[in-house]
């Protein structure tokens, strides 16, 4: 009887467990017929940002839809991997990707909040959150939860432990755009991983269940806490003692955000013209996701120095043209430090500071300083006063109209008044007035303009300035802007001519010419001045900027000849063949103008500009490299006493090298003698040419010593004239001094290299003529081989004189014929 009453459970009982079998099997299968293809994560490639290095190695930039930097697990310091697991998952290198004791307390805590509508709590394992991020979605349901169950069991027996938390630590969101405990060590505390102390890293491991609500500035009681909380779980796991725990608790949230912008003062028009390279080249997909590691060509010092000349030579031109009233007014009275605060500053002009005029006298006005913002972005209640002398506002006379100055000023008050918001800088070394740190007025310039720095001999740009302020106007004007070079296009046009048979020391005529424009209209080109000084040598022409010789000089040559060369040098893409084009009346942009330059500067030989020096993908593999020369032997394993390896260039020689040198010694000139002569105090070698357009629109100078080239101009960003006397030479000649001063201090200085076949003739300089070595007006002058100057010359243009209006007399033209240079 037994036996069958046990028979008969028995019988019912295998059956409930076959059927239960069953439907639990259709139950697996119904979830994991359609489950995601876990082996994918063999391949993930997470979105990794882009960083951008300068030439030294320094952080520049970052760039990503998520910031993220991959570890790999190894790399990945123990302190870390303790707090995570600790706050996430304690149990994680023991179960098998579930954690039935978290589940059952999780069921408890959650039948326990029925009805009380607070959101279920998980217990989840670092594997099912691995499944979960990389694999499903976030919502909150029983599915899901399954799904990401039976995933988690794959992900287990298809994976080691150290890849799953490898993966979790590099994919799991910390907040404030942060992917990855890499980024996030540096976004919260600007330090690599390795440098984190226990507070820290407990902070970070705080996060990932909610990075919002324990924010450091908004929430940061609740950080703190929820911090302690994981130093706790640390301390039960055995992972710290009581002591350490203990000091941990009393650290501080010392929250550090980085920079996520340019890391580096300065380098922010040369950094987005970086970028908007790499998304020309890759597209924005591999620009913010695929980890490219780019390596520039910026010379941080070198950059700010070019920064601080230009910003000096806008001040300079702005100040000069007197005062255009304060940013804005609001009351003095009461606390004028939070209105103030309210007003966004220059935030790339640092050394200036918003102020408000409290009090203004005579000698002089008290203003408020814009209190500081605090790291968490509060706004500080300290409140500083400081002083402006007059002496240190004086210039700010009335704006000038036209080419007249305004009415100058003789006290502070009446220049500002109370409630007026301006800009300040502190006076260095400056004594204190009545206590106070004395500023001087400043005022954001209209003008604008750029600078660029580069290497001649690789087209490395090594700075580079687009504007006064990249906070203001992200335009570039060293790269964007297309501006009339005017009289820095001359060096080509005499290029062209000594590579094709003229010397230094040809002569053309500089006398009034006038030629038809094809509408029944003539043109009559003139020099800056209106004078005329008659036949002149093509290095009188260069160094004194003769319009006019100039024409008559490209005519004789024919414009084709000029045009090609303008491509040669890559200054144009197509130019007019019209003679006005002569005189620069074409458009290009610094970056170009000072590219060819560089080209006459490094012997003649065609350099293509760069910003970048070389790209990597996220494995390291380099996927572009600007030096294109060859070395043949530079892949030796090991060094055996070998001598170092040669480099094979290739690059186009667009330009005799001996013709580059006669046309720099020209330039030199400029420098030296001619309308580029502030440039002298540099105490350099130093060559280059100014230029100015019509109605003085745009002001330029490019040049260059035997290793560095440098290109400058200045001008309004709706093209207006500058005012009369706002030349080439005044306004961009001195910020080129001002830079090479401090570029080439701690550089030996080096002559140009003159080329092996030239030959050095002493001259007279204005005549051409040969002379006695120490004569007064002798210069050396360099020749081609069998061009050595002679006793009798032509002058070029000569013949259009006599059949249009003549203006030397019948005996003038018998001195000039005869070679006497009685005209000079």
């Amino acid at each position: 009887m037994f036996l069958r009453f046990f028979g008969y459970f028995f019988g019912i009982g295998a059956a409930l467990f076959v059927i239960g079998a069953a439907v639990a099997g259709y139950f697996i299968y119904s979830y994991t017929e359609d489950l995601p293809d876990y082996t994918v994560l063999r391949q993930y490639e997470p979105p990794i940002m882009t960083r951008i290095h300068a030439a030294d190695g320094q952080l520049v930039a970052e760039y990503a839809h998520e910031r993220r930097l991959y570890l790999p697990i190894q790399a990945i310091p123990e302190l870390i991997k303790n707090a995570f697991i600790s706050a996430e998952d304690k149990n994680f290198y023991t179960h098998a990707g579930l954690d039935f004791q978290g589940i059952g307390r999780a069921v408890v805590v959650n039948l326990q909040n029925m009805g009380s509508n607070r959101r279920p709590i998980g217990a989840s394992t670092i594997t099912q959150q691995v499944a979960k991020n990389f694999l499903l979605t976030n919502e909150a349901t029983l599915d899901r939860k399954i799904r990401e169950a039976l995933i988690s069991l794959r992900i287990e027996r298809a994976f080691t432990k150290d890849k799953i938390l490898e993966l979790y630590l590099n994919e799991i969101y910390l907040g404030i755009g942060a992917y990855g405990v890499a980024a996030a060590s540096l976004l919260y505390f600007d330090k690599s991983v390795h440098e984190l102390t226990l507070a820290e890293a407990a902070y970070m491991a705080a996060l990932p269940k909610a990075p919002n609500n324990y924010h450091p500035f908004r929430h940061p009681d609740r950080a703190i806490e929820r911090r302690n909380w994981v130093l706790d779980r640390m301390l039960e796991n055995g992972y710290i003692d009581d002591a350490t725990a203990e000091k941990a608790k009393t650290q501080p949230l010392e929250v550090r955000p980085r920079r996520t912008g340019a890391h580096l003062f300065a380098a922010d028009f040369f950094v987005e013209e970086v970028r908007r390279q790499l998304l020309g080249m890759y597209g924005e997909d591999k620009l913010y996701d695929g980890g490219l590691s780019v390596r520039t060509t910026l010379n941080p010092e070198m950059q700010k120095l070019a920064r601080r000349a230009l910003i000096d030579g806008l001040l300079r031109y702005d100040e000069r043209r007197g005062w255009r009233g304060p940013v804005q007014t609001i009351s003095p009275g009461g606390d004028w430090g939070k209105p103030l605060g309210e007003i966004k500053p220059l935030q790339d002009v640092p050394e200036w500071r918003l102020a408000v005029v409290l009090s203004a006298g005579e000698k002089s006005a008290e203003v408020g300083l814009r209190p500081p913002r605090e790291v968490s972005g509060a706004l500080s209640k300290e409140r500083k006063t400081a002083i402006i002398p007059f002496e240190q506002m004086k210039w700010a006379r009335r704006w000038a109209v036209g080419d007249r100055k305004g009415r100058a000023v003789k006290t502070a008050d009446k220049i500002l008044a109370p409630g007026d918001v301006v800009y300040v800088e502190t006076v260095a070394d400056a004594e204190p007035q009545d206590g106070l740190p004395v500023y001087r007025l400043r005022q954001e310039p209209k003008i604008s303009g750029a600078l660029v720095a580069m290497d001649p001999h690789t087209g490395r740009v090594q700075a580079l300035v687009g504007g006064f302020s990249f906070a203001r106007s992200q335009f570039n004007r060293a790269t964007q802007a297309m501006r009339q070079p005017g009289s820095s296009f001359k060096p080509f046009i005499y290029a062209a001519a000594l590579d094709n048979g003229y010397t230094p020391s040809s002569v053309v005529l500089d006398a009034p010419i006038s030629l038809p424009m094809g509408n029944g209209r003539t043109w009559t080109p003139k020099n800056y001045g209106g004078k005329f000084y008659g036949p002149s040598t093509l290095r009188l022409g260069i160094e004194r900027s003769r319009n006019v010789m100039t024409v008559r000089l490209a005519k004789d040559m024919g414009m084709p000849l000029i045009v090609e060369y303008s491509k040669r040098f890559g200054i144009y893409d197509e130019l007019m063949p019209v003679l006005a084009m002569a005189l620069g009346a074409g458009e290009t942009t610094v970056l170009r103008l000072t590219s060819a330059y560089a080209t006459i500067a490094n012997g003649g030989r065609r350099i293509y500009p760069t910003l970048i020096d070389r790209i990597q993908d996220r494995s390291g593999k380099t996927i572009y490299k600007h030096d294109q020369r060859i070395c043949e032997a530079c892949e030796a394993g090991v060094w055996q006493g070998q001598d170092e390896p040669p480099l094979i260039d290739e690059r186009e020689q667009v330009l005799d090298p001996m013709t580059a040198y006669q046309i720099t010694s020209m330039m030199e000139g400029v420098v030296l003698r001619g309308t580029a002569t502030r440039v002298k105090a540099v105490g350099r070698p130093l060559a280059g040419k100014t230029g100015t357009t019509n109605d003085e629109k745009d002001a330029w100078f490019v040049g260059f010593s035997p290793d560095l080239v440098v290109g400058v101009f200045m001008g309004f960003d709706q093209p207006k004239s500058m005012g009369r006397g706002s030349t080439g030479g005044q306004l961009a000649a001195p910020v080129f001094r001002d830079f090479m001063k401090v570029a080439l201090a701690e550089k030996p200085a080096v002559p140009f290299r003159v080329p092996a076949g030239i030959k050095l003739i002493p001259i007279n300089r204005k005549t051409g003529q040969r002379a006695r070595p120490g004569a007064p007006g002798v210069i050396m002058e360099a020749f081609k081989p069998g061009t050595d100057p002679t006793d009798a010359y032509s002058i070029i243009g000569y013949d259009d004189q006599l059949s249009g209006a003549r203006t030397v007399t019948p005996e003038a033209d018998r001195a000039i014929i005869s070679g006497t240079g009685g005209l000079y």
